[in-house]
């Protein structure tokens, strides 16, 4: 008994496209959360150089 041979596969796109989910509504953009980001690093780098009057005081 022989068993049928099974269809041979071609490597290369699945017609599958991979997406970025939508966001929900409401929901800040991704553009929007980097430069959230980047503003609290700036922040967070002045606030480790510290305030010169706060040191005269």
């Amino acid at each position: 008994m022989t068993t049928p041979e099974l269809p041979r596969r071609i490597p290369g796109s699945s017609e599958r496209r991979h997406t970025a989910p939508e966001p929900a509504p409401g929901a800040p953009s991704r553009a929007l959360r980097m430069r959230a980001a980047a503003g609290w690093a700036r922040f967070m780098r002045r606030a480790e150089v510290g305030n010169p009057r706060e040191a005269k005081m």
